[in-house]
C-alpha cells in the first residue's frame, strides 16, 4: 500500500499566457510554494479544483486500497486530476502547470481557459526526488498534447551526449512548440484535430529505425496507444522492462476518474 503523506498546499493564479493556442500555462503562487523545494519538475501532482462559488480548497482523503477519494459533501468536494509539475522558481514564488485547451476537454481544461488572477487551485505533490527516465545513449519519446510537460521535462535534462527521437502529436501546426534540449534529436510532430476518434502515433513509432543497444523509451499518450506500442517495442522488438516506460494519461471516452483503475491495471499486467 502506497500511503505515503503528501505535500499540500491551496495557491492562487498569478498569471497565466498561452504558449500555442491550444496550451495554457498557469503560474500559481503562494506562502507554501516553498515546499516544493524538494520535488522534481516533470512528475505527476494532484490538482484540485473547487466546486463554482467556493474560493477555498477542501482537501480529500485517498483510499490507497481502493484507489479513490474518500467521500465528501459534495457542495465543497473539489474536481480531482492529474497534472505535471512543470516548474518552479522560488524567488517569484511561483510553480506553473500547462494545461491542454480544448472545448471539450473536460473540467480541467475549462478551469484552466477562464481561470484569472486570485482564482484558487489545490495542489498535492509527492516529496522527494523521483527519476523521470533511465540514462542511456538513445531514447525514443513519444506523447500527445497531455503528455508535452513530461517530455519537456525530460529534454530539458538530457546530456549533450544523448540522441533519439521525439514524436508528439498536436492538433495542428500552430501547437507545435520549440522544446529545448542539449541532446540531438530528431523531432517529429504529427497533427490530429480530432485525438479522441483516434491516432497513428504507433504507425510512426513502427516506421523508425529504433536503436538496439543503450536505449530508453518514455510513452505518455492514450489508452490504447500505449498498448499499441508497448506490445510493439516488448514483444515484436525485444525491448526489456527497464528499457521502457509506458502509461496512459487518459482513455477516449471516459473520464479520468473511471479510467484510472483501468490504466493502472494495464501498466502493472505489462511492467
Amino acid at each position: 500500500m502506497n500511503d505515503f503523506t503528501p505535500l499540500k498546499a491551496e495557491l492562487k493564479v498569478s498569471r497565466k499566457e498561452y504558449i500555442t493556442p491550444h496550451y495554457i500555462r498557469i503560474y500559481l503562487k503562494g506562502e507554501k510554494v516553498p515546499l516544493f523545494t524538494n520535488t522534481t519538475v516533470g512528475v505527476n501532482n494532484k490538482i484540485l479544483i473547487p466546486p463554482k462559488g467556493i474560493n477555498q480548497i477542501h482537501f480529500p482523503e485517498f483510499d490507497y486500497e481502493k484507489r479513490q477519494w474518500y467521500p465528501m459533501s459534495k457542495e465543497i468536494q473539489p474536481t480531482v486530476r492529474t497534472y505535471t509539475h512543470r516548474g518552479i522558481d522560488l524567488k517569484t514564488n511561483e510553480i506553473w502547470i500547462d494545461f491542454v485547451a480544448h472545448e471539450d476537454e473536460g473540467v480541467a481544461s475549462a478551469w484552466a481557459i477562464s481561470a484569472k488572477e486570485g482564482d484558487v487551485l489545490g495542489v498535492l505533490m509527492k516529496n522527494g526526488k523521483t527519476e523521470l527516465y533511465t540514462q542511456a545513449k538513445n531514447y525514443l519519446l513519444v506523447a500527445d498534447a497531455t503528455g508535452i510537460p513530461v517530455l519537456s521535462a525530460i529534454l530539458e535534462d538530457l546530456p549533450p551526449t544523448a540522441k533519439g527521437t521525439c514524436i508528439i502529436e498536436v492538433y495542428g501546426k500552430e501547437d507545435e512548440q520549440d522544446l529545448q534540449t542539449e541532446a540531438t534529436i530528431n523531432f517529429i510532430w504529427l497533427h490530429n484535430e480530432f485525438p479522441k476518434k483516434g491516432s497513428n502515433m504507433a504507425e510512426v513509432v513502427k516506421q523508425q529505425a529504433l536503436p538496439e543497444t543503450s536505449r530508453f523509451g518514455y510513452i505518455a499518450t492514450e489508452f490504447s496507444t500505449v498498448k499499441e506500442i508497448r506490445h510493439y517495442l516488448r514483444k515484436e522488438k525485444g525491448w526489456k522492462q527497464e528499457e521502457l516506460y509506458a502509461y496512459s494519461y487518459w482513455k477516449a471516452g471516459v473520464s479520468e476518474d473511471k479510467s484510472v483503475v483501468d490504466r493502472h491495471k494495464e501498466k502493472d499486467e505489462n511492467s
